[in-house]
C-alpha cells in the first residue's frame, strides 16, 4: 500500500470514531474504570456463587481412553483432588478439531501446569478416537492430557453431544434450555445464528458438513474426588466459556475489539493462517 493510500485509509478509519484530548480521554477513562471495578467485584461474587453450588455424586462407569490407557472418570483427575474438563468439539468424523476450542486450547495449555500444582488437573474430552486427538494433539504442539470418550455416553449426559435424531426432532438440551428442530444450516443462537457462513466455514475446517458439526458442543464441566467419590460441581456452555478463553480477553482491549463479521468470530487453526 502507497504512503498516501496507507493515509487515507486511516483518516477514514478515524472519522469512523470520536478524537479527544488527553483530559477528555482520561475523564471518560475514569467513568470506564468504575464500570470496570463493579464488574471485578461482580465476577469475584460470581466465583463464590460457583462453589457453593451443591455437589451431584457421580454414579455411572464412565470409561475413556487416554494416553496411559483405559480410564475411569476418577483416573481423569490423575491423582488430585479437583477436575477442570473442557468438551472440546471432536467428534468421531471429524478430521481436525473445532477450530473455536483450537483457540480456546492455544490459550489454556500453558495453564495446566499451574493448576496442577494447585491440586487441579484441567483435561479436555472429546468423542473422537484416541488416535485422532493424539495425532491433532501433535500437529497443534499442545501437550495438555486429551481423553477419547468414543463409545461413552458421558459427552450425551453432559449435554455437549447429540444423535442425529435428537438434532432432527428437536429434543436437544443445550445451555439450560431446549433447541428447535435443526433445519437448513445452523442450530439456532446455541453456537452461530441460522444460516450464516462462518459455521459452513469451521464445518469444512473440520472436514464435515455442517450438521454433523453440530452435533458436537463446546462445554466445561468441573468435578470434585472426596473419599473415593467423584462428584459434579459446575458446568457452563457457550458464551459462558467467553471468559476462559483467553485470546478473547485481549481482542476486547484492542482499540477495534474483535475481528468479526456480521457478529461471528472468524478463526482459522493456528497454523493455517499463512496459508492464503
Amino acid at each position: 500500500m502507497s504512503t498516501k493510500a496507507a493515509t487515507m485509509t486511516e483518516s477514514k478509519n478515524i472519522g469512523k470514531h470520536k478524537t479527544g484530548t488527553r483530559e477528555e480521554w482520561l475523564a471518560a477513562r475514569l467513568e470506564l474504570l468504575k464500570a470496570e471495578k463493579d464488574l471485578t467485584r461482580r465476577s469475584d461474587e460470581l466465583a463464590r456463587m460457583r462453589q457453593e453450588l451443591p455437589w451431584v455424586r457421580i454414579d455411572k462407569a464412565y470409561r475413556f481412553e487416554t494416553d496411559q490407557g483405559s480410564a475411569s472418570l476418577a483416573d481423569l483427575f490423575r491423582g488430585r483432588s479437583q477436575l477442570l474438563i473442557y468438551h472440546f468439539m471432536f467428534g468421531p468424523d471429524y478430521t481436525a478439531g473445532c477450530p473455536s476450542c483450537s483457540a480456546i486450547a492455544d490459550g489454556f495449555n500453558g495453564s495446566v501446569i499451574h493448576l496442577a500444582n494447585h491440586d487441579v488437573t484441567l483435561s479436555a474430552v472429546s468423542r473422537a478416537p484416541l488416535a485422532k486427538l493424539e495425532a491433532f494433539k501433535q500437529r497443534m504442539g499442545w501437550t495438555f492430557p486429551w481423553a477419547s470418550s468414543f463409545g461413552s455416553d458421558f459427552n450425551f449426559d453432559f449435554n455437549v453431544s447429540l444423535t442425529e435424531k435428537q438434532q432432527q426432532e428437536g429434543t436437544v438440551e443445550y445451555n439450560y434450555r431446549r433447541e428447535p428442530a435443526w433445519a437448513v444450516a445452523g442450530i439456532g443462537d446455541s453456537l452461530t445464528k441460522r444460516g450464516e457462513d462462518p459455521v459452513a466455514e469451521h464445518a469444512d475446517m473440520t472436514g464435515t458438513d455442517v450438521a454433523t458439526y453440530t452435533r458436537e458442543r463446546p462445554g466445561m464441566s468441573a468435578f470434585v474426588l472426596e473419599d473415593g467419590v467423584v462428584y459434579h460441581t459446575y458446568a457452563t456452555y457457550s458464551r459462558g466459556l467467553d471468559a476462559l478463553w483467553g485470546m478473547c480477553q485481549w481482542f476486547d482491549r484492542a482499540p477495534r475489539g474483535r475481528n468479526e463479521k456480521e457478529g461471528e468470530f472468524w478463526l482459522r487453526h493456528h497454523d493455517e493462517y499463512n496459508k492464503g
